[in-house]
C-alpha cells in the first residue's frame, strides 16, 4: 500500500509533473532540468529523488553527473505516467521547453568548442 501512496504523492506536485513532462522525450542531465525549470539545483534534486523513490524515474551516473529518464520496467507505473503525460498540455510547459532548448543549444556549442580527452563535462563546464 505504501508503494502505491508514494507513486501518487510523487505525481501530486506541479514541479514533479513538469520534470516528468521534460523527460517524456528522453534522458536529461540534472543541469538540463535545472536550466529548464529555472530553479536551484538542490530543489530540483529533491523532486528528482521523490520521483526516483517512487520508481517513476531511473538514473545513470556519468562521471560526476547524473542523468535521469522515465523508468519503463513496471507496466503500472509506465501506464500511469503515459496517462498523466497525455493530460499535460504543451502550453503548460512551453516556457520550460523553451528554456531547455536554449540551454541545450548553448551547452552543445560549448562542448564542441572545448573537448578535453578523458574529461566528463556537463553544462559546457
Amino acid at each position: 500500500m505504501q508503494d502505491l501512496l508514494n507513486v501518487f504523492k510523487a505525481l501530486s506536485e506541479e514541479t514533479r509533473l513538469r520534470i516528468v513532462k521534460l523527460l517524456e522525450h528522453g534522458e536529461l542531465c540534472v543541469c538540463d532540468i535545472v536550466a529548464a525549470l529555472d530553479m536551484i539545483q538542490p530543489k530540483v534534486s529533491f523532486h528528482l529523488a521523490v520521483l526516483k523513490d517512487a520508481a517513476l524515474l531511473k538514473d545513470r551516473k556519468q562521471g560526476k553527473w547524473t542523468h535521469y529518464s522515465i523508468a519503463d520496467t513496471d507496466m503500472f507505473r509506465r501506464f500511469l505516467l503515459l496517462s498523466t503525460l497525455e493530460r499535460i498540455s504543451a502550453e503548460t510547459v512551453s516556457e520550460d521547453i523553451r528554456r531547455l532548448k536554449d540551454f541545450l543549444k548553448v551547452k552543445h556549442q560549448k562542448s564542441t568548442v572545448v573537448s578535453l580527452p578523458n574529461k566528463t563535462a556537463c553544462c559546457g563546464r
